[in-house]
């Protein structure tokens, strides 16, 4: 595909700033690969498929259109696990590719998938994996979730005449500082004008995509997939627990990062005071920092329960450390009160506050919630009791005390979350689904015969 809506001068300097990362890729792969030893010794990368990362299928390729998903880790790939069904809903002979990189994802996501998806760890973006994934799999598109603009991946698929789409797209502060310098700007404007479709999570990510020079007819809005929140069989029992906190007074700190476990553990000792059988359930961002979380508090001669263990929640133990994955959205229905992380402390990014909202929860975060702020922001303009931001530890037992105190007030504030949560997550599949069937499938595969499709 030919560049868009780009001077030549800027092209052709993208061009040579791409040709010099992917001589710089094939450079140091040996080094990538002695990385990806180092990485599957220590348990980040899947013992026994590993070398899909290296651009090897450990899967025979189907006959047939095939679309492949690309999401980075769990929460990108399960907010395309519902576009994902739609796609086949609509379209059952379509072949259905989908890659993560991170292996938490994988061991989450691959009991949820629809029958038939076939499921590979993404190939790095060096030259000889992302050519050897490509030349293998022969997608028709390419669907991108989130920021992956990996320039070996967006090139070899324009070299190959694969539809692009950036879906749920977003760009950090840092990462659009770093993308509008001097040096890179002319790159990024090539990689961009390769997709047919960007669909931006906000206005202001819209603007950030135009700034660096993406075609503007290519931009539409659809609403965050985020907000699509669905259960099924795949996410496990929380039934047992649900029976133990019955009668209890509860609360939920998720999603939390290393150094705000002090707040909310200090906000648990204050409340302890006023509700002595209160259960404060602490959801770490990390299975590894649950288990840590809990020996420290075995330490202080604390009564903690921990998920893996499968151990009772008994009168006398306040504290129910989860250290597993993907349990988070049946967690948030076990509790009127969810204070989500990733926001209390700088240089943080804030977390999907969805999942609560869906569940009804009354949900208070920090004020550091990054490219979240959008979510913050939008239900907040709905009804601006749906998320409560506090500054702090103080803040936050204030807010507490009155949910606890006031049954009127903790109503109100489920109530508001979860209105505007259904206001703002309908129609978004739908939405998504029809933008891609006339910017992205239409060119891809709809002028073959319509017996691929139907």
């Amino acid at each position: 595909m030919k560049a868009i809506g780009i001077g030549d001068a800027s092209a052709r300097k993208g061009i040579l700033l791409y040709k010099i990362y992917r001589a710089v890729t094939y450079g140091v792969s040996p080094l990538l690969h002695l990385h990806l030893h180092w990485r599957r010794l220590r348990g980040l990368e899947h013992p026994l498929r590993w070398a899909e990362r290296l651009g090897r299928p450990s899967l025979p390729r189907p006959p047939g259109p095939l679309v492949w998903f690309h999401a980075v880790s769990l929460g990108e790939g399960m907010a395309a696990i519902p576009l994902i069904k739609h796609t086949l809903l609509q379209r059952p002979l379509l072949n259905i590719l989908f890659t993560t990189t991170t292996l938490s994802a994988f061991e989450v996501i691959k009991n949820r998938l629809p029958s038939g998806v076939i499921y590979q760890f993404a190939p790095m973006d060096t030259p000889v994996a992302v050519d050897a994934f490509i030349n293998y799999w022969k997608p028709n598109a390419i669907l991108i979730l989130e920021s992956e603009l990996w320039p070996n991946l967006i090139m070899a698929a324009s070299k190959n005449g694969i539809a692009l789409a950036l879906l749920n797209a977003r760009l950090s502060t840092k990462s659009f500082k770093q993308w509008s310098r001097p040096l890179f700007s002319p790159l990024i404007s090539v990689l961009l004008s390769k997709f047919c479709l960007i669909v931006p999570l906000s206005t202001t990510q819209a603007i950030r995509f135009q700034l660096l020079r993406a075609p503007p007819f290519i931009i539409h809005f659809s609403g965050d997939l985020k907000y699509v929140v669905e259960y099924d069989e795949g996410e496990g029992s929380i039934e047992d627990l649900k029976l133990q906190l019955a009668d209890r007074p509860v609360w939920m700190a998720s999603s939390i990062h290393r150094g705000e476990e002090q707040v909310m553990l200090g906000v648990h000792k204050v409340l302890m005071q006023i509700l002595p059988d209160i259960v404060t359930i602490i959801v770490p961002r990390h299975p590894q920092h649950g288990q840590e979380i809990s020996q420290e508090l075995n330490k202080e001669e604390q009564n903690v329960v921990l998920r893996s263990r499968n151990d009772k929640l008994m009168r006398g133990a306040n504290i129910y450390v989860v250290d597993t994955v993907g349990e988070l959205r049946l967690l948030y229905t076990l509790t009127p009160i969810a204070v989500l992380g990733g926001s209390f402390l700088p240089g943080l990014a804030g977390h999907n506050i969805a999942e609560a909202a869906a569940a009804g929860c009354a949900i208070m975060t920090g004020h550091h919630v990054g490219h979240f702020s959008h979510m913050v922001l939008e239900m907040q303009q709905l009804n601006p009791l749906s998320v409560l931001q506090v500054s702090g530890k103080l803040e936050l037992e204030d807010a507490l005390k009155e949910l606890f105190s006031d049954a009127e007030v903790l109503k109100a504030r489920r109530l508001a979350a979860k209105e505007a949560f259904h206001a703002l997550s309908s129609g978004i599949v739908a939405t998504i689904w029809t933008l891609l069937n006339f910017h992205v499938f239409r060119l891809a595969f709809l002028l073959k015969a319509n017996e691929d499709w139907q």
